[in-house]
């Protein structure tokens, strides 16, 4: 049971919203369709939640065009293989799955291990244990795939204590809105993204917690060029450059959408690697083998991935 002083800590370690934009009456409105979207979500229930968030987005995906162009171009630059209908199968698929997840976020509480109808299922969880038993927390490295949000639910109903960084909104209502609904089902250790955060990684750390990032967004600012899906991507190289700073595994996690708002997913052992003690290098090439990771998920499940966003500089046509 939590005591009022864990409950007042733990309030402490929860972010204020974005702070480095004015709120503008733009802002409120979108705010107040966030707000009223949740409402009806939540209604509807989260199958059908899911289900209409899902066809919503795949007609969004039609009337953006520049939007999915982009899906388009990068999956032309990694797949020049792919014919045309092939390509546009793909992107109504990460639509729709961009919409399941959004209308998920009314009901994130109810994404379960447990209970008679369970949502999420496990499967090697007994591959990381011996390494958390051996250091007491890890890297935990993931992507934005299915609904990415499942990942830190599972590790929270798993009983693992951890942190971990975010892109915060570019409406500061909605930043609080979702910082609150993350720290319902999941964490209040929350780091948003940039150099401000660095400290707070040290410090989950040291309160021997685990430090959870997602992978798969460029990083200009920071970030190192190396290998993804066969083209230069700029990757964040903090999960590497914490994994050989303090010996901690990095263990990567896996989420797949099975059947509409069911998950499967998967724990992998700790990526091997021996260091050199050239540490940039072996950033470097940590960083490699954390890319090679993701890809395999890309790859097995093309539609689950955001496509849509500017992954490398530019992605070119073949």
């Amino acid at each position: 049971m939590t005591n009022k002083g864990d409950a007042a800590r733990s309030e402490n370690y929860l972010p204020e919203r974005r702070s480095n934009r004015s709120i503008t009456v733009g802002h409120r409105i979108e705010y107040a369709v966030v707000v009223a979207l949740f409402g009806l979500f939540k209604l509807l229930g989260i199958d059908r939640a899911s289900a209409f968030g899902g066809a919503s987005a795949r007609f969004l995906g039609k009337i953006l065009p520049s939007v999915s162009k982009r899906a388009e171009d990068n999956l032309r630059m990694v797949y020049p293989e792919w014919d045309d209908d092939h390509i546009h199968k793909t992107v109504s698929e990460v639509w729709e799955n961009l919409g399941r997840t959004a209308a998920e976020y009314a009901h994130l509480g109810e994404l379960s291990m447990q209970g008679p109808d369970p949502r999420i299922s496990v499967i090697g969880g007994e591959e990381f244990t011996p390494a958390l038993m051996k250091h007491g927390r890890a890297i935990f490295i993931a992507g934005h795939f299915a609904n990415w949000e499942v990942a830190g639910i599972t590790a929270t109903q798993l009983k693992l204590p951890f942190g971990f960084i975010y892109r915060a909104s570019n409406n500061p209502l909605v930043d609080e809105l979702i910082i609150k609904k993350r720290a319902a089902v999941m964490t209040t250790r929350q780091i948003p993204k940039g150099w401000q955060g660095a400290r707070g990684l040290i410090d989950i750390l040291k309160d021997n917690c685990s430090i959870a990032i997602l992978m798969d967004q460029k990083l200009t600012t920071g970030g190192i060029p190396v290998p993804f899906m066969g083209h230069t991507a700029m990757t964040t190289p903090a999960a590497a450059r914490l994994a050989l700073r303090f010996n901690l595994p990095l263990i990567q996690i896996s989420t797949e959408r099975m059947n509409g708002a069911y998950f499967k997913v998967t724990v992998h052992a700790p990526i091997s690697f021996e260091p050199t003690g050239d540490l940039p290098a072996d950033i470097e090439k940590l960083t490699i083998k954390i890319n090679e990771a993701l890809e395999n998920d890309v790859r097995a499940r093309p539609g689950q991935w955001l496509w849509l966003h500017r992954r490398w500089p530019k992605a070119k046509k073949p």
